[in-house]
Protein backbone atom coordinates (compact mmCIF):
# COMPACT_ATOMS: atom_id res chain seq x y z
CA UNK A 1 0.00 0.00 0.00
CA UNK A 2 1.68 2.88 -1.41
CA UNK A 3 0.98 6.69 0.41
CA UNK A 4 2.46 10.11 -0.49
CA UNK A 5 3.86 12.40 2.28
CA UNK A 6 1.55 15.44 2.90
CA UNK A 7 3.36 16.03 5.97
CA UNK A 8 7.05 14.60 7.17
CA UNK A 9 7.84 11.65 5.81
CA UNK A 10 9.31 10.10 8.85
CA UNK A 11 5.85 10.61 10.69
CA UNK A 12 3.60 9.45 8.15
CA UNK A 13 5.61 6.56 8.43
CA UNK A 14 4.27 5.84 11.66
CA UNK A 15 0.49 6.05 11.01
CA UNK A 16 1.23 4.04 7.72
CA UNK A 17 2.70 1.18 9.99
CA UNK A 18 -0.17 1.34 11.77
CA UNK A 19 -2.61 1.08 9.46
CA UNK A 20 -1.24 -1.31 7.40
CA UNK A 21 -0.97 -3.92 10.72
CA UNK A 22 -4.83 -3.39 10.74
CA UNK A 23 -5.22 -4.65 7.16
CA UNK A 24 -3.04 -7.07 7.43
CA UNK A 25 -4.89 -8.60 10.26
CA UNK A 26 -8.63 -8.07 9.08
CA UNK A 27 -7.19 -9.79 5.46
CA UNK A 28 -5.35 -12.32 7.00
CA UNK A 29 -2.62 -10.91 3.96
CA UNK A 30 0.33 -9.77 4.82
CA UNK A 31 -0.10 -5.65 3.75
CA UNK A 32 3.27 -3.20 3.87
CA UNK A 33 2.57 0.47 4.10
CA UNK A 34 5.35 2.55 1.97
CA UNK A 35 5.78 6.32 1.72
CA UNK A 36 6.87 7.23 -2.20
CA UNK A 37 8.92 10.53 -2.71
CA UNK A 38 5.64 11.87 -4.84
CA UNK A 39 2.86 10.72 -6.60
CA UNK A 40 4.28 10.42 -10.04
CA UNK A 41 6.68 7.69 -8.03
CA UNK A 42 3.94 6.02 -6.67
CA UNK A 43 1.62 5.71 -10.23
CA UNK A 44 4.48 4.23 -11.39
CA UNK A 45 5.01 1.68 -9.35
CA UNK A 46 1.28 0.76 -9.04
CA UNK A 47 0.80 0.79 -12.61
CA UNK A 48 4.32 -1.70 -12.80
CA UNK A 49 2.56 -3.75 -9.52
CA UNK A 50 5.12 -2.80 -7.38
CA UNK A 51 2.25 -1.94 -5.36
CA UNK A 52 -0.70 -2.82 -5.09
CA UNK A 53 -2.60 -0.32 -3.74
CA UNK A 54 -2.23 3.74 -3.04
CA UNK A 55 -3.38 6.78 -1.71
CA UNK A 56 -3.50 9.51 -4.42
CA UNK A 57 -4.13 12.82 -4.65
CA UNK A 58 -7.14 13.71 -7.56
CA UNK A 59 -4.10 15.17 -9.75
CA UNK A 60 -1.69 11.84 -9.38
CA UNK A 61 -4.21 9.75 -9.93
CA UNK A 62 -4.82 11.41 -12.70
CA UNK A 63 -2.09 11.65 -14.32
CA UNK A 64 -1.08 7.87 -13.36
CA UNK A 65 -4.29 6.51 -14.93
CA UNK A 66 -3.30 8.17 -18.06
CA UNK A 67 -0.22 6.10 -18.23
CA UNK A 68 -1.37 2.81 -17.26
CA UNK A 69 -4.39 1.18 -17.73
CA UNK A 70 -4.46 -1.52 -14.74
CA UNK A 71 -5.33 1.29 -12.13
CA UNK A 72 -8.71 1.18 -10.76
CA UNK A 73 -10.67 3.43 -8.62
CA UNK A 74 -11.53 1.51 -5.29
CA UNK A 75 -12.73 4.53 -2.71
CA UNK A 76 -12.73 8.24 -2.39
CA UNK A 77 -11.88 9.97 0.73
CA UNK A 78 -14.33 11.91 2.86
CA UNK A 79 -13.66 14.82 5.04
CA UNK A 80 -15.63 16.23 7.77
CA UNK A 81 -18.84 14.69 5.76
CA UNK A 82 -17.57 16.71 2.31
CA UNK A 83 -16.65 14.29 -0.79
CA UNK A 84 -14.58 18.03 -2.42
CA UNK A 85 -11.86 20.14 -0.68
CA UNK A 86 -10.16 23.15 -1.53
CA UNK A 87 -7.02 24.98 -1.72
CA UNK A 88 -6.40 27.87 1.16
CA UNK A 89 -4.21 30.82 -0.21
CA UNK A 90 -2.28 32.10 3.62
CA UNK A 91 0.18 34.54 4.49
CA UNK A 92 2.64 35.57 7.41
CA UNK A 93 1.41 39.58 6.67
CA UNK A 94 -1.92 40.56 7.86
CA UNK A 95 -1.99 44.17 6.14
CA UNK A 96 -2.87 41.87 3.24
CA UNK A 97 -6.31 41.85 4.79
CA UNK A 98 -6.43 45.69 4.53
CA UNK A 99 -8.37 45.45 7.89
CA UNK A 100 -7.83 43.25 11.18
CA UNK A 101 -7.91 39.55 10.89
CA UNK A 102 -10.41 37.45 12.16
CA UNK A 103 -11.63 34.40 13.29
CA UNK A 104 -12.48 32.49 10.43
CA UNK A 105 -12.63 31.30 7.32
CA UNK A 106 -13.82 31.29 3.84
CA UNK A 107 -16.74 28.75 1.89
CA UNK A 108 -19.01 29.11 -0.68
CA UNK A 109 -22.71 30.58 -1.07
CA UNK A 110 -25.41 28.42 -2.81
CA UNK A 111 -23.82 30.29 -5.80
CA UNK A 112 -20.65 28.78 -5.94
CA UNK A 113 -18.91 32.11 -4.54
CA UNK A 114 -16.10 32.39 -2.00
CA UNK A 115 -17.56 34.49 1.12
CA UNK A 116 -16.19 34.94 4.35
CA UNK A 117 -17.85 32.62 7.04
CA UNK A 118 -17.49 31.89 11.13
CA UNK A 119 -14.75 29.26 11.94
CA UNK A 120 -17.01 26.26 12.60
CA UNK A 121 -19.06 27.24 9.30
CA UNK A 122 -16.73 24.81 7.15
CA UNK A 123 -16.79 20.95 6.27
CA UNK A 124 -13.12 21.02 7.62
CA UNK A 125 -12.20 21.12 11.36
CA UNK A 126 -10.33 24.32 11.05
CA UNK A 127 -7.44 25.42 13.03
CA UNK A 128 -7.83 26.44 17.22
CA UNK A 129 -11.80 24.46 17.40
CA UNK A 130 -12.45 21.05 17.83
CA UNK A 131 -14.83 18.57 15.93
CA UNK A 132 -17.91 19.21 18.83
CA UNK A 133 -17.80 23.05 18.09
CA UNK A 134 -15.58 24.13 21.06
CA UNK A 135 -12.66 25.95 20.83
CA UNK A 136 -9.24 24.17 21.48
CA UNK A 137 -7.92 26.58 24.25
CA UNK A 138 -3.73 25.01 24.08
CA UNK A 139 -3.89 26.12 20.29
CA UNK A 140 -4.32 29.73 18.72
CA UNK A 141 -7.90 29.73 16.91
CA UNK A 142 -7.43 30.13 12.96
CA UNK A 143 -7.23 33.60 11.74
CA UNK A 144 -8.86 34.86 8.47
CA UNK A 145 -9.06 37.74 6.20
CA UNK A 146 -12.96 39.69 7.32
CA UNK A 147 -13.68 39.27 3.37
CA UNK A 148 -11.82 37.08 0.20
CA UNK A 149 -8.64 38.98 -1.11
CA UNK A 150 -8.10 39.64 -4.64
CA UNK A 151 -5.05 37.63 -5.46
CA UNK A 152 -2.95 40.23 -7.36
CA UNK A 153 -1.52 40.80 -3.94
CA UNK A 154 0.72 37.74 -4.93
CA UNK A 155 2.89 39.72 -7.16
CA UNK A 156 6.53 40.40 -6.43
CA UNK A 157 6.24 37.96 -3.42
CA UNK A 158 7.64 34.28 -2.64
CA UNK A 159 4.71 31.64 -2.95
CA UNK A 160 5.45 28.12 -0.95
CA UNK A 161 3.92 25.58 -2.78
CA UNK A 162 3.76 21.89 -1.63
CA UNK A 163 4.27 20.20 -5.00
CA UNK A 164 3.88 20.81 -8.49
CA UNK A 165 1.49 17.50 -8.83
CA UNK A 166 -0.23 18.89 -5.62
CA UNK A 167 -3.91 19.50 -6.86
CA UNK A 168 -4.35 21.77 -4.13
CA UNK A 169 -0.80 23.04 -3.44
CA UNK A 170 -0.11 24.04 -7.08
CA UNK A 171 -2.20 22.93 -10.23
CA UNK A 172 -5.80 24.75 -8.61
CA UNK A 173 -4.18 28.00 -7.50
CA UNK A 174 -1.95 28.30 -10.36
CA UNK A 175 -5.17 28.18 -12.74
CA UNK A 176 -6.76 30.74 -10.27
CA UNK A 177 -3.26 32.75 -11.19
CA UNK A 178 -3.69 32.48 -14.60
CA UNK A 179 -7.43 33.09 -14.71
CA UNK A 180 -6.51 36.59 -12.07
CA UNK A 181 -3.79 37.25 -15.60
CA UNK A 182 -0.52 36.91 -13.00
CA UNK A 183 1.87 34.51 -14.44
CA UNK A 184 4.55 32.95 -13.06
CA UNK A 185 7.45 35.92 -13.63
CA UNK A 186 5.18 37.79 -11.44
CA UNK A 187 5.95 35.69 -7.84
CA UNK A 188 9.11 33.13 -6.85
CA UNK A 189 8.23 29.90 -5.97
CA UNK A 190 9.19 27.10 -3.49
CA UNK A 191 8.42 23.82 -3.84
CA UNK A 192 8.18 21.22 -0.60
CA UNK A 193 8.21 17.53 -2.17
CA UNK A 194 4.42 17.52 -2.00
CA UNK A 195 4.09 18.45 1.88
CA UNK A 196 1.75 20.68 2.95
CA UNK A 197 3.00 21.04 6.55
CA UNK A 198 6.36 21.99 5.21
CA UNK A 199 4.72 24.58 2.96
CA UNK A 200 3.06 26.25 6.16
CA UNK A 201 5.98 25.78 8.25
CA UNK A 202 7.67 27.75 5.50
CA UNK A 203 5.08 31.02 5.63
CA UNK A 204 5.19 30.74 9.18
CA UNK A 205 9.20 30.94 9.54
CA UNK A 206 9.40 33.78 7.05
CA UNK A 207 11.00 32.00 4.06
CA UNK A 208 7.95 33.00 1.90
CA UNK A 209 4.99 35.54 2.37
CA UNK A 210 2.32 32.90 0.49
CA UNK A 211 1.54 29.94 0.86
CA UNK A 212 -1.20 26.97 -0.73
CA UNK A 213 -2.46 24.00 1.43
CA UNK A 214 -5.46 21.97 1.75
CA UNK A 215 -7.78 23.40 4.00
CA UNK A 216 -6.77 23.50 7.20
CA UNK A 217 -3.26 22.13 7.06
CA UNK A 218 -2.71 24.48 9.93
CA UNK A 219 -3.67 22.34 11.87
CA UNK A 220 -0.17 20.02 10.78
CA UNK A 221 1.75 21.70 12.33
CA UNK A 222 -0.36 23.39 15.41
CA UNK A 223 1.79 20.79 18.27
CA UNK A 224 5.24 22.20 17.30
CA UNK A 225 3.67 26.25 16.96
CA UNK A 226 0.60 25.90 18.43
CA UNK A 227 0.47 30.05 17.40
CA UNK A 228 -0.19 28.93 13.90
CA UNK A 229 -3.55 30.03 14.13
CA UNK A 230 -3.21 33.40 14.41
CA UNK A 231 0.22 33.75 12.52
CA UNK A 232 -0.84 32.27 9.54
CA UNK A 233 -3.91 34.20 7.78
CA UNK A 234 -6.18 32.32 5.04
CA UNK A 235 -6.88 34.88 2.81
CA UNK A 236 -9.35 33.36 -0.22
CA UNK A 237 -10.08 29.52 -1.47
CA UNK A 238 -9.90 27.94 -4.82
CA UNK A 239 -12.99 26.47 -6.18
CA UNK A 240 -14.21 22.93 -5.28
CA UNK A 241 -11.79 19.93 -5.81
CA UNK A 242 -12.73 16.66 -5.61
CA UNK A 243 -11.08 14.52 -2.18
CA UNK A 244 -7.90 12.40 -2.62
CA UNK A 245 -8.98 8.50 -4.17
CA UNK A 246 -7.58 5.19 -3.13
CA UNK A 247 -6.13 3.18 -6.38
CA UNK A 248 -5.91 -0.54 -6.57
CA UNK A 249 -4.44 -3.16 -9.42
CA UNK A 250 -7.52 -3.91 -11.42
CA UNK A 251 -6.21 -7.18 -11.67
CA UNK A 252 -7.17 -7.97 -8.07
CA UNK A 253 -9.91 -10.52 -7.60
CA UNK A 254 -12.99 -8.72 -7.02
CA UNK A 255 -13.72 -10.36 -3.53
CA UNK A 256 -9.95 -9.28 -2.20
CA UNK A 257 -11.09 -5.46 -3.51
CA UNK A 258 -14.60 -5.75 -1.93
CA UNK A 259 -12.89 -6.65 1.78
CA UNK A 260 -9.72 -4.46 1.16
CA UNK A 261 -12.63 -1.51 0.80
CA UNK A 262 -14.78 -3.14 3.61
CA UNK A 263 -11.35 -3.57 6.09
CA UNK A 264 -10.71 0.05 5.98
CA UNK A 265 -14.30 1.55 6.22
CA UNK A 266 -14.07 -0.61 9.54
CA UNK A 267 -11.23 0.85 10.66
CA UNK A 268 -11.75 4.40 10.00
CA UNK A 269 -15.43 4.22 11.81
CA UNK A 270 -13.14 3.27 15.07
CA UNK A 271 -11.78 5.88 17.36
CA UNK A 272 -7.84 4.89 16.74
CA UNK A 273 -9.10 4.70 12.82
CA UNK A 274 -10.02 7.61 13.04
CA UNK A 275 -7.37 9.47 14.74
CA UNK A 276 -4.73 7.24 12.39
CA UNK A 277 -6.26 8.94 8.83
CA UNK A 278 -6.75 12.24 10.57
CA UNK A 279 -3.37 12.52 10.93
CA UNK A 280 -2.71 10.86 7.92
CA UNK A 281 -4.78 12.57 5.38
CA UNK A 282 -7.87 14.58 7.81
CA UNK A 283 -10.28 12.06 6.25
CA UNK A 284 -12.86 11.43 8.97
CA UNK A 285 -15.03 8.65 6.04
CA UNK A 286 -14.34 6.57 2.98
CA UNK A 287 -16.98 5.59 -0.20
CA UNK A 288 -16.76 2.79 -2.66
CA UNK A 289 -16.31 4.49 -5.67
CA UNK A 290 -18.42 4.53 -8.87
CA UNK A 291 -19.01 6.51 -11.74
CA UNK A 292 -19.49 9.52 -9.66
CA UNK A 293 -16.05 9.47 -8.25
CA UNK A 294 -14.82 9.18 -11.63
CA UNK A 295 -16.63 12.21 -12.87
CA UNK A 296 -15.58 14.55 -10.24
CA UNK A 297 -12.10 13.99 -11.52
CA UNK A 298 -12.54 15.49 -15.10
CA UNK A 299 -12.19 18.74 -14.06
CA UNK A 300 -8.80 17.88 -12.87
CA UNK A 301 -8.18 16.19 -16.21
CA UNK A 302 -9.12 19.95 -17.53
CA UNK A 303 -6.90 21.71 -15.31
CA UNK A 304 -3.86 19.53 -15.80
CA UNK A 305 -4.19 19.52 -19.78
CA UNK A 306 -4.20 23.62 -19.74
CA UNK A 307 -0.79 23.53 -17.51
CA UNK A 308 0.55 21.72 -20.32
CA UNK A 309 1.72 18.74 -18.10
CA UNK A 310 -0.95 15.62 -18.68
Amino acid sequence: FGFVPSQEAGELQDEIDTFAAILSDALDIEVTGIVSTDYTALGVALGENQVQMGAFGPAGYVLASRNYDNLELLAQSVRFGDSTYHAQWYTNDPSICGADPVQGAFYYDADGNVVAVGPTATPALQVGWNADKTQDTAVSAGLACPEPVDLSVVVGKTIAFPGETSTSGYIFPTIQLINAGITDDQYESLFFGGSHDLAVTAVYNGDAQIGLSFDDARRSIREDFPDVGEKIIVFNISPRIANDVIAINADLPDDLKDAIFQAMADYIATDEGALVMEQLYSWTDLTRADATTEASLEPIGDAIDELGFG
